[in-house]
Order: structure tokens, then C-alpha cells, then sequence
């Protein structure tokens, strides 16, 4: 049962008009909580949005508007090494927050405190799509929320109940992933050719946005040129200078 909840993910970015109550948004944030942590530092803050201008004005700075439109919650990931600073000046001890490590660490914690949430969230019925575009004005979005040092925005998630779901996107085989004993690189030419065919096929003939693409020409596309270079200097304002 749980193998087929996670098979069956898809990103959902169209809702039906049901907001979540906040009796439901604490218990999938509990839930979340329950995640592993490394040495349990839990350094993860959620902003959820209520005020639906905050909302508007995310989905603007995130250039994703209308995936927040209809969400029954819209959800801000943070790493958050500022309760960890509170937790040092509580025994005098400034804690060391801006090394490269931390931010692995927070980054991590973030992103399997968010993946708990989501399976929670769709193990109920409500459809998931996470929003990397936060990204994209991070400075803006930490005004917007009144982020203090030591915390940054990684995501956002939009949840709710599905009122338009996409066919789940073919993943790259297994033997493509899993190696044994050693890394094989010797095996992608032939397994990414066969993964590029698979999906051809998918997105010509899924329900919605039917194009003619295949995945290694839409990942040389991606990843031709830098992206997001200013998280650097972002993240420096922050308190990580990435030691």
C-alpha cells in the first residue's frame, strides 16, 4: 500500500475550493517532525501562508501565481539555524551556523521533514506540488516573511484537494540509479537512449501539454548555464559564509 502512494506521485497544481483547517495542517506538520534529523538538530522552520496577500505575493516572487491561486495551503520551507542560536545563548555558547556542512545539514532535514509531510499529505488525498521558484527572490521572500539570520527559504509547498491531476512522468530504470560495489557510468549511453524513447512516448501521448521532448536533451538544456548564482551572496547575508 505505501509502495503504490508513492508510485502514484505526481505534482498537482490545480485545486478544488477546500481550504485545510489548521487542525490538519498540525497534524501533517507533526507528522513531518517525525523524519529523521542528523544528530537531531531538526533545523527546519514552516511559514504557513494564511494572509492572502502574503499568498499572492509569494506566488509572484516564486513567478509560479497561479499554482497558489486555488491551494488549499501554501506551505514556506525554511533551514533554520536561528532556534539553534537561541538554543546556544541559552548556556552562553555561540554556536559556529555559517560553515558549508551546516547548510548540507539544514538543506537535508528540509528536504526529508518535506517529504514526510508530503506522503502524510497525500496519504489522505490531497495533492502535492513543490515550488523551487522560492529560489528565484529569496531576498524578497525573507523580507516578505521576516526571516531573521541563520534562516532561508528553500521551497514552498502548495497542497489541497487534486481538482486536476497529471499522469505520473516515467522515472529513469532502476539500473540506471543502483550500482553495485562500484560507480558504472559504462551503462548510461545505452539505459539514457532507451529512458529517452520512454519518454518521447510519455509526452506525446499524455492527457495535457503534449510536446516532442526527451529527457537528456531537456537536462543538457537546464544545466548548460549556472543557476541561481546570486544563492551564494544570498546566503552570505544570511550568516553562511560557507566556511
Amino acid at each position: 500500500m505505501v509502495q503504490e502512494l508513492l508510485r502514484a506521485h505526481a505534482s498537482v497544481r490545480k485545486y478544488k475550493d477546500y481550504s485545510l483547517s489548521r487542525e490538519e495542517v498540525s497534524e501533517l506538520v507533526k507528522t513531518a517532525q517525525h523524519a529523521a534529523s542528523s544528530h537531531f538538530v531538526q533545523a527546519y522552520s514552516v511559514i504557513w501562508v494564511t494572509d492572502v496577500e502574503k499568498k499572492e505575493e509569494l506566488g509572484r516572487l516564486s513567478r509560479n501565481p497561479k499554482q497558489f491561486e486555488t491551494a488549499g495551503a501554501a506551505l514556506l520551507l525554511c533551514a533554520d539555524f536561528h532556534r539553534l542560536q537561541v538554543a546556544g545563548q541559552i548556556h552562553d555558547t555561540k554556536i559556529e551556523m555559517d560553515t558549508t556542512e551546516n547548510v548540507l545539514v539544514g538543506t537535508v532535514d528540509v528536504a526529508l521533514f518535506a517529504q514526510n509531510l508530503v506522503i502524510a499529505a497525500e496519504s489522505k488525498g490531497f495533492g502535492i506540488c513543490y515550488i523551487g521558484g522560492v529560489r528565484n527572490e529569496p531576498e524578497e521572500i525573507s523580507r516578505l516573511f521576516d526571516l531573521p539570520e541563520g534562516v532561508f527559504p528553500l521551497f514552498a509547498i502548495t497542497l489541497g484537494v487534486p481538482d486536476q491531476e497529471n499522469e505520473v512522468k516515467p522515472r529513469l530504470p532502476v539500473e540506471a540509479i543502483l550500482h553495485e560495489n562500484i560507480y558504472d557510468s559504462s551503462k548510461y549511453e545505452t539505459l539514457l537512449k532507451e529512458y529517452d524513447q520512454t519518454m518521447e512516448e510519455y509526452y506525446a501521448s499524455r492527457g495535457s501539454n503534449q510536446k516532442v521532448a526527451n529527457w537528456t536533451k531537456q537536462m543538457a538544456d537546464f544545466l548548460e548555464s549556472p543557476r541561481r548564482p546570486h544563492m551564494a551572496k544570498f546566503l552570505a547575508s544570511k550568516g553562511f559564509q560557507l566556511k
